[in-house]
């Protein structure tokens, strides 16, 4: 009763492998680079590329459970082989971006979207995670807090309710390892409606040192972005702070709802994450 987890080498995947290890679970981890792969003694590592089928068989040997990052490249094939391998339950880390108008022409949405829809038209039992906001994308604010600059925003009031990624993790796993969710889609969240301008206080906070939040417009937003990532992408995740900004942000399903224990909080992201914004 093996558990393939693709995305090995991203946080969230290497928390679902720890903890399913820890658990006594045979776990298999799959990487593009299965050498760079650092897990726990005893886990098998395994290479596995969406775009080289010839991964797929080796991969999915034995394995019922896989944990499932959303990538839309080789999808079709890979689901077909992981019916044809025995694969009986999928946990598809995909994203609450599903849930806006026009999904199939949304660029932050397509991708995820296109994989579950995959999945719902195998016979997989599929159970998809669809978290937002993650308290991990303050992580972009670390250049301009490290060096004492100022935080440009094109919507700092823009509301969130960020996730911390362990939680999502211990969602995974239970996904995984119980019943409870099998077969579901769940929206998750923290248990926090913040916006910029909060998070950045508690940043502030937390450092003890002053953040300054510079407002800028969206032209001069999306041309910083753009340096990370595609044009259409950063005009989809500017419109979705604007809407943002009517007032808080729901709270969908958390740690509490499904798990019945506490939510960690953004503050307990940023005490955990401080050094990563300390100048070297």
């Amino acid at each position: 009763m093996t558990v393939l987890i693709t995305g090995a080498r991203g946080r969230i995947g290497k928390t679902v492998i720890d903890r399913l290890h820890a658990a006594g679970l045979p776990v298999r981890a799959a990487s593009t680079r299965p050498t760079e792969l650092t897990v726990p003694a005893g886990v098998a590592t395994v290479e596995l590329a969406l775009d080289r089928p010839e991964t797929f068989a080796p991969a999915l040997a034995e394995a019922r459970q896989v944990f499932l990052y959303s990538n839309p490249e080789g999808i079709d094939d890979f689901v077909e082989a992981a019916r044809a391998a025995g694969v009986e339950h999928v946990v598809l880390l995909s994203s609450s971006s599903v849930l806006v108008p026009d999904p199939e022409t949304n660029p932050l949405a397509a991708q995820h979207l296109r994989v579950e829809r995959a999945l719902a038209a195998s016979d997989l039992t599929a159970t998809v995670l669809r978290p937002g906001a993650f308290d991990s994308n303050a992580f972009g604010w670390v250049h301009p807090i490290s060096q004492g600059l100022p935080v440009q925003l094109a919507y700092p009031d823009a509301h969130l309710a960020p996730i911390h990624p362990e939680d999502i993790a211990d969602i995974a796993v239970e996904a995984l390892s119980g019943t409870a969710l099998k077969g579901r889609t769940v929206t998750l969240t923290g248990g926090q409606s913040l916006t910029f301008r909060e998070q950045l206080d508690v940043l502030s906070d937390v450092l003890e040192r002053d953040i300054t939040v510079e407002a800028i417009d969206a032209a001069e937003a999306e041309r910083q972005m753009t340096r990370f990532m595609p044009a259409p992408v950063a005009a989809s995740l500017l419109a979705v702070y604007a809407d943002a900004c009517a007032g808080p942000a729901a709270i969908a399903d958390t740690t509490r709802t499904l798990l019945g224990t506490p939510e960690r909080s953004f503050r307990q992201w940023v005490t955990e994450n401080a050094a990563a914004f300390t100048a070297c």
